[in-house]
């Protein structure tokens, strides 16, 4: 019987290869691995559930148990990949898109990630937008205009608002430092 198994600190493909090897590894390929989730044949064993945390833990992901934990982990692994790697813009809010996405009422999930996070959903997107326009800011290819646009801001006057509350200092200040203000994606 196909089962699921949720996995926390999975961010980039790179995280999917690496936790398609070690399942591999274990003698469970996976039949499909996205962001926060492995869908394998066959439950594991205790032994290899066992060889699976050791290995994982290793490479810094954390094998998740079904519930709170599993939630919390699927909202991230969802914004993150909507965010970071996703290039069509949503057709809906992000309510709307994780309560469809998780098959749960949004202000369940909502209640759920505040009391276990200590911050809202919107704020933990706002968090991880704002990274993405650090990144983009970086690499110096878009205007502000652009990123605006691509991260679905009503207007560059709300990115840049938004960026100045969360980082105390504009867009153009932060694209003229030389240091490397931005925090990995699973740190935020």
């Amino acid at each position: 019987m196909a089962e699921t198994i949720y996995v926390k600190n999975m961010v980039c493909p790179r995280c999917i290869a690496a936790v398609t090897a070690t399942f591999e590894k274990t003698g469970l390929p996976p039949e499909q691995v996205t962001l926060g989730e492995v869908k394998v044949a066959k439950s594991p064993s205790n032994e290899q559930l066992k060889q699976l945390q050791d290995d994982l833990s290793n490479q810094g992901f954390e094998l998740l148990n079904p519930g709170k934990s599993a939630i919390i982990a699927q909202i991230k692994a969802a914004i993150i990949d909507q965010i970071h790697y996703q290039k069509d813009h949503l057709k809906t809010n992000f309510s709307t898109f994780l309560s469809e996405k998780l098959h749960q009422d949004y202000s369940s999930l909502s209640r759920l990630f505040s009391s276990v996070e200590g911050v809202t959903i919107e704020k933990y997107i706002m968090s991880q937008k704002i990274e993405k326009v650090k990144e983009l800011l970086r690499y110096d290819e878009l205007t502000l205009s652009q990123i605006a646009v691509q991260l679905d801001y009503s207007s560059v006057a709300h990115l840049s608002t938004q960026f100045k509350k969360e980082t105390g200092m504009t867009p153009s200040v932060f694209k003229k430092q030389k240091e490397n203000d931005r925090r990995t994606i699973d740190k935020i």
